[in-house]
């Protein structure tokens, strides 16, 4: 069903109801036009959290579960109501979706795209699920995010990072809340010719798949518009667990910066191992040598412990940033939970409650109303500061942050340390980007299902 078939209220940029004051029809049901996927019929909707909860993501699936969990409590009116506190629109009331308690059932994606297309699957065809949100994996986003357009079902992507899933493989049905390579290139080159100077010689490791790729493509692109010189770019299969032959190599390149594509247990293991091959206890080309990271989380720094020190790389989020809706968050997760929030469990929460926010401000669970909910949507309040969903390519334009590892860290929680904020200006660029499948890449239609 295309998003021109069927009456809704307008929707302005900031969240407000065009004709406030004046009594509109809201709700979209079957009897006034066709029905869609899933459509709730009872007192309750059900949404498809779908994370790795085995593999080399587990951490990070596991961290987005909790947040996933917490977003259902506030938006049910139990515990103190987190975000519904700091958000910017106030659509939301703690009653549910449209008067629906809300209820979650789960899948493990083990990491891997189709074992995610089938946990994502049975939650749409046996569970009833309306919206799938999670995953840790780039390959496993662009997977899940075709089955939902065809299903005719949202997906609310959780941690993906690659430029395809908001470049060459969106979809209508889809929408990123988190950054990508394209963003952390652009926010690091600055920094890194600022630290490291113009006259770098890298050597990269790179995860082989999608998001390994993009963000290869992305980091050599940004440091050689520097002066940096790119020695050699070496795949890694993502089941590696010991990377010591391919750090060896590395000490003979010529190299003086090694920059790792990897995310989560894979950087780790290859941080560790390069540590332990003492690469930073060396001194190439005349200068100290470097690692960069260009993608971190909380929990990656806490596995890697001491050998982060010092280390640059980008994030999406980070507990310590001091606006509003940042600290309202770590209140409600640290008090549940015992311990503050990680990038991808602050993502999945803010996809949870942009969603239920969008179903509320369309009056309808309908993915062609959310779609035209969310497409230029502005709003604050949800950790990021200032943010705009863009309407071209469904991707969340937001400040980047740069980080490094903590020389002197005071507890398990404070491994990293924001460098820079960078504005969502420098990270911007045109939905056509040859880097996100350039004039070729489109949304597509909206699909609404049965």
């Amino acid at each position: 069903m295309s998003k021109t078939n069927y009456t809704r209220r307008r929707v302005l940029k900031t969240g407000a109801v065009a004709g406030a004051g004046v009594a509109l029809p809201t709700i979209f049901t079957a009897q006034s036009a066709a029905a869609y996927t899933n459509e709730p019929t009872g007192s309750s909707v059900t949404l498809g959290f779908n994370v790795p909860q085995t593999g080399p993501y587990a951490d990070e699936g596991n961290d987005e579960l909790l947040a996933q969990q917490l977003a259902v409590e506030h938006l049910n009116g139990e515990g103190d109501g987190g975000c519904l506190n700091t958000f910017t629109s106030k659509a939301l009331k703690g009653n549910g979706i449209l008067g629906k308690k809300v209820e979650f059932v789960t899948g493990d994606t083990q990491t891997k795209s189709d074992a995610a297309r089938a946990s994502a699957k049975s939650m749409i065809e046996k569970d009833g699920a309306v919206m799938i949100n999670g995953g840790s994996s780039s390959g496993v986003a662009v997977a899940v995010q075709g089955l939902c357009q065809e299903a005719g079902v949202i997906f609310m992507a959780g941690l993906t990072h690659a430029n395809d899933t908001t470049g060459k493989d969106r979809k209508a049905n889809g929408f990123r809340h988190f950054f990508n390579a394209y963003m952390s290139g652009a926010a690091l080159a600055p920094v890194l010719a600022k630290e490291m100077g113009n006259d770098r010689n890298a050597y990269h490791l790179t995860a082989d798949y999608n998001w390994g790729w993009t963000q290869e493509e992305s980091i050599v692109a940004s440091t050689e518009a520097l002066g940096w010189n790119t020695v050699n770019t070496v795949k890694t299969p993502l089941a590696s667990t010991d990377f010591s032959s391919y750090i060896a190599p590395v000490l003979n390149s010529g190299a003086d910066t090694l920059v790792l594509n990897h995310y989560g247990g894979n950087m780790i293991n290859s941080l560790t191992n390069a540590v332990q091959f003492g690469l930073l206890d060396k001194v190439v080309n005349g200068k100290d040598f470097k690692i960069v990271v260009p993608l971190y989380s909380e929990l990656m720094a806490a596995g890697a412990g001491e050998n982060i020190k010092g280390v640059l790389g980008s994030m999406n989020y980070n507990w310590q940033l001091q606006n509003e809706g940042s600290k309202q968050f770590v209140k409600s997760f640290g008090e549940k939970y015992g311990k503050p929030p990680s990038n991808s469990a602050q993502t999945c929460y803010a996809q949870v409650l942009l969603y239920a926010d969008a179903c509320e401000r369309a009056g309808t669970f309908n993915p062609c109303g959310v779609v035209e909910a969310l497409e230029g949507f502005e709003f604050d309040g949800l950790g990021n500061g200032k943010t705009l969903y863009r309407a071209e390519d469904h991707q969340c334009f937001k400040d980047v942050l740069v980080v490094r590892g903590a020389e002197n860290p005071t507890n398990a929680y404070d491994t990293l340390e924001i460098v820079e904020v960078t504005p969502a200006e420098q990270v911007t660029y045109a939905p056509n980007h040859p880097m996100f499948g350039g004039d070729e890449a489109t949304l597509g239609t909206c699909n609404a299902g049965a």
